[in-house]
Order: C-alpha cells, then sequence, then structure tokens
C-alpha cells in the first residue's frame, strides 16, 4: 500500500500541476463498503485521475499483455490492478473483479471496454452490469472532460450513485444494467458539456 500511497500524491502533483485537474463529486463516493467506479475512457491518464484525488484506494483491470513486462507487471500488480483478456470472457478477472467487491472494496471499471479514439462514448459492454448485479454494490457514474493536452483544464466529476434496485428486483440483464449506468455517464457529459 505504501507504493500506491506515493502514487496517488506524485500523479495528484503531476495531474494538478500540468493539466490543472479539477474533480467535483467527490462527496458521492461511500465511505465504505463495496463500490463500482464506472467512467468514460479517453486516455491512459484516465486510471490515476480517478483514484488519485479520493481517500479510497481503487483495484482496477489492465490488459493482459502489461503484466508480461518484467518490471512493468510487478508495478501494476503493487499498485493493485489486475490483468485482463480482451476480446472475450475472462472468468479469471471476473471472479477477481468479485472477491474485489466481496471484500467491501472499490473497483473502477471502463465500461466501454477500451478507449474512445473521438473522445465520443461508446456503447458499454456487459461486464460492468455482471459486477453491478452480482455484488450488489454501490454504483458510482463518471465522466472526465478535457483531452490532458499539458496546461489545459481537465475535469472529473463523480456522479450521484446509480438507482439499480429496480432492475436488481426485476432480475434485468447485465446489458440492460450497464445501458442504464451508460445513461448516467452520458447525463454527467450533459451536465457538463451540454446534450449531444
Amino acid at each position: 500500500m505504501m507504493l500506491y500511497r506515493i502514487g496517488k500524491l506524485v500523479c495528484r502533483i503531476v495531474l494538478s500541476l500540468v493539466f490543472f485537474a479539477k474533480i467535483e463529486g467527490k462527496e458521492n463516493i461511500p465511505a465504505q463498503g463495496p463500490v463500482i467506479i464506472c467512467s468514460n475512457h479517453k486516455s491512459n491518464l484516465d486510471p490515476p485521475l480517478l483514484g488519485s484525488y479520493i481517500r479510497r484506494p481503487l483495484r482496477f483491470m489492465a490488459k493482459e499483455e502489461l503484466f508480461s513486462s518484467k518490471w512493468f507487471g510487478p508495478l501494476l500488480v503493487r499498485l493493485r490492478a489486475f490483468p485482463v483478456k480482451r476480446g472475450g470472457s475472462d472468468r479469471g478477472a471476473l471472479r477477481k473483479g468479485i472477491s474485489v467487491l466481496e471484500n467491501g472494496e472499490m473497483l473502477l471499471l471502463f465500461p466501454e471496454g477500451n478507449r474512445s479514439k473521438t473522445g465520443e462514448i461508446k456503447e458499454g459492454l456487459a461486464g460492468a452490469g455482471f459486477f453491478a448485479l452480482k455484488s450488489e454494490a454501490t454504483v458510482i457514474p463518471a465522466y472526465v472532460r478535457g483531452t490532458y493536452k499539458p496546461f489545459r483544464r481537465v475535469v472529473l466529476r463523480y456522479g450521484p450513485p446509480v438507482p439499480l434496485d429496480d432492475l436488481r428486483n426485476e432480475k434485468a440483464s447485465s446489458q440492460e444494467v450497464t445501458d442504464q449506468i451508460m445513461s448516467h455517464i452520458r447525463m454527467l457529459r450533459d451536465e457538463m458539456e451540454g446534450p449531444k
């Protein structure tokens, strides 16, 4: 955890000085219990932005290929990442994610699956809904506005929890739950940038 805390501090300094990072809505994040943060995804800098300014540590998935590096792989593990195979269902990663939430931790997900090259929000994959249904975690939507250009402001807003009780009671599908989550991410976008 010491390396994680140091990493948070370094990232916070860089993001604040270089990108004038502004964080809104931290009060929406529960102080305890399982939480899933679901955000749009524009850049490799999104995970440090989402995790550096909040008190609770985040766990997150990273593509499996990154863990094959002799030095970067162990570093990712110490930064609380775990591997996921892209392009299909990774049962190991799904089990790990559920375990994280069962332990009352926070899990960061990008429901779109990969970065958006245009900045537009794409359709979400069913994985986010799967974790929400299997864990009973509080789901917090987030939206990153900006393009990480030096000395241009990047704004991150955490929204209120996504209401999922009705969908859970109705035994909705994972995709239906993901669609609900994505609609709340788009609502944050519209609040910050205007409707698309």
